[in-house]
């Protein structure tokens, strides 16, 4: 079958690989460009040494591009990890389909991130989808998918990592299949009464809520760190009684009751580590950088024990926690 493949990052690449490697024909790839994917290599550079068509992904959102593919008789649209929205006619012109690889379990975690949110909801296990593509956002028929376990030490980075390597094994047995059997590829549909869709808010605008058990902030803080890359939550916050913006990326829960003492309160802080009382216990917080421009601080130069921390007030009436 043709094949217009568009993504982006590592598992775009390896996807790429896959159709290469495949007895399909890839007839174009759709990038952002000079994205930094796979040691170094862009999908678009690869696509190139390939001999492979490079298009802006930008391109999937004109309507005029569905007279192209339509031309071209192009069998297959495969979306990895690209997030422009797809013009409705362009998903309608390859001649068998569409399909777009999550990185969550589909209904439940449908959106943006979800990665980061089923770590900062608690989840113990986690997923990743294949589906059809339809016009509303990760709503299509299921194709194939696969769950995994979150750890207690798993990030947004690990958990993301995770569903690109899962996500790829899904994408080779939706190439083998096309080329087999493609009548037999699955077209579940999706229980939409179970759907929940994530958009690109971050949890309490990600200010660290102290009013929170301990559990849920580790969580929050876990779910952000993609070290060394870019969090798309950003660093959580915390905010001083002078006013000045600490990030964190590092917390851990303790056992130790804080016995009444108000959430948001310090306890211990030297030059490595912060304590803060929850809701229920007392909070570990680690590599303490100053916002905006990242500097390491030591807690102990900026904090003392005592201090009351909290979340500024935005706007007049806006709770502080």
């Amino acid at each position: 079958m043709k094949i217009v493949l568009v993504a982006q990052e590592a598992a775009g690449v390896r996807a790429l690989r896959l159709v290469l490697d495949s007895p399909h024909r890839l007839h174009a790839v759709l990038s952002d460009p000079d994205r930094a994917a796979d040691i170094g290599h862009s999908l678009a550079a690869v696509a190139r040494d390939h001999g492979v068509p490079v298009l802006p992904a930008v391109t999937v959102k004109d309507p005029g591009f569905a007279d192209e593919l339509a031309r071209a008789q192009v069998d297959v649209l495969l979306n990895v990890h690209s997030l422009h929205l797809i013009a409705h006619d362009v998903l309608a012109a390859p001649r068998f389909g569409c399909f777009n690889l999550h990185p969550g379990p589909l209904p439940e975690y449908a959106g943006m991130n979800v990665p980061s949110w089923a770590i900062y909801r608690g989840e113990r296990t986690h997923g990743v989808t294949l589906h059809w593509m339809s016009p509303a956002i990760d709503a299509g028929a299921i194709a194939y998918s696969t769950t995994f376990p979150i750890s207690p030490r798993d990030t947004g980075l690990t958990v993301s990592a995770s569903c690109a390597r899962l996500g790829v094994a899904l994408v080779a047995r939706l190439l083998d299949e096309l080329s087999t059997n493609p009548d037999a590829i699955p077209a579940v549909a999706q229980d939409h009464g179970n759907r929940r869709y994530y958009g690109r808010s971050v949890p309490n605008d990600g200010w660290i809520r102290w009013t929170a058990p301990a559990r849920q902030v580790a969580d929050f803080v876990r779910a952000c760190d993609y070290g060394p890359f870019t969090s798309p939550w950003g660093k959580p916050r915390l905010y001083t009684p002078t006013g000045s913006v600490l990030t964190t990326g590092r917390a851990s829960a303790t056992a130790e009751q804080t016995a009444g003492t108000a959430p948001g309160t310090v306890g211990h802080c030297d030059r490595h580590e912060l304590w803060v009382a929850a809701s229920d216990v007392w909070l570990v917080l680690r590599d303490l950088r100053t916002a905006p421009d990242g500097a390491p601080v030591a807690a102990c130069d900026v904090l003392s024990p005592g201090s009351v921390l909290s979340r500024p007030a935005l706007m007049p009436g806006a709770p502080v926690s």
